[in-house]
């Protein structure tokens, strides 16, 4: 049976039109079913570019495009997100922290629902900080916890405080783990990930220009949260995994440590090997997009 996306929202059904401003798209001028309804994938990261050399590389993947060919972006109207797509494949850019991809979700989300896709896979990849991990070791998340080490996402609306579960799909992250096995060119673990709302304080830094905290305070909240079973922090997974579990979306988080922040706070690693790291998540999610259309 299809799975389609859900809509947690009847007021959507009253009206005329649609418009996802944020993507310079809307129902009353574009078919979003001839546009997006053959969507079975689709991939979200932080940076505009990262994604666009993503859907060039999932197109080499597919056989579905030649070298140096360019893809345009679909939202070009707008400079808040960028868009690509090819053939199956999504790819779109959500910048940076829990407020920008929240708005880049509410968007996709509908036209998703806008286009009449069905069984959609959606996976964030990107970049974090390692705990107690190698840098260049891929994470799946688990489950997407706070800075208590919760896993919640809480949310204010109407002035009431919401509490929404941020647990991720087991079976996916299993696939996806499997997946990176078979590829065997990277360590990958499946571990929790802490979500923050900002790169400095709330991840512990100590080199931000507000630091109220020493350097063992830091240390035993990095050790805690290892713990618990954190693997990495980045600053978008919590209302990533909330807002795919209310919409019924098959959803995973897939990110790459650029340092392991028990032996320091600032990334050291060449620009090479930084982008060497990038690409790892791209070619987890390519292998197990392949594999999905059984072209493995």
């Amino acid at each position: 049976r299809e799975n389609f996306i859900h809509l947690c929202n009847p007021h959507l059904e009253k009206m005329k039109e649609d418009i996802l401003y944020h993507f310079a798209l809307g129902t009353g001028t574009h078919d979003f079913p001839t546009l997006f309804g053959d969507v079975k994938f689709v991939c979200v990261g932080g940076s505009p570019s990262r994604m666009k050399a993503f859907i060039a590389y999932i197109a080499e993947e597919l056989g579905l495009g030649s070298p140096g060919c360019d893809y345009p972006n679909i939202c070009a109207g707008t400079d808040r997100y960028a868009m690509y797509k090819v053939g199956p494949v999504l790819s779109v850019s959500h910048g940076m922290g829990i407020p920008s991809i929240s708005i880049m979700l509410h968007e996709l989300i509908k036209l998703l629902y806008h286009a009449k896709c069905s069984d959609i896979t959606i996976i964030r990849i990107g970049t974090s900080g390692g705990i107690g991990l190698e840098p260049g070791s891929v994470v799946i998340t688990r489950q997407s916890v706070d800075a208590t080490f919760k896993p919640q996402l809480e949310q204010v609306v109407l002035g009431k405080t919401v509490i929404r579960s941020t647990n991720l799909d087991e079976q996916l992250a299993k696939e996806l783990m499997q997946c990176s096995k078979e590829i065997g060119q990277f360590n990958t673990v499946i571990g929790n990930t802490m979500c923050t709302l900002d790169f400095y304080e709330g991840q512990g830094r100590l080199d931000g220009a507000i630091c109220l905290y020493d350097e063992e305070e830091k240390l035993q909240y990095l050790k805690n949260a290892y713990e618990s079973g954190v693997r990495n922090i980045e600053m978008e997974s919590s209302v990533f995994a909330a807002m795919c579990n209310l919409s019924g979306v098959k959803a995973a988080v897939v990110c790459v440590t650029l340092l392991n922040r028990l032996e320091g706070d600032q990334i050291t690693s060449t620009h090479d090997v930084l982008v060497e790291y990038q690409q790892r998540p791209q070619k987890l999610v390519g292998y197990f997009i392949k594999k999905s259309l059984g072209k493995v």
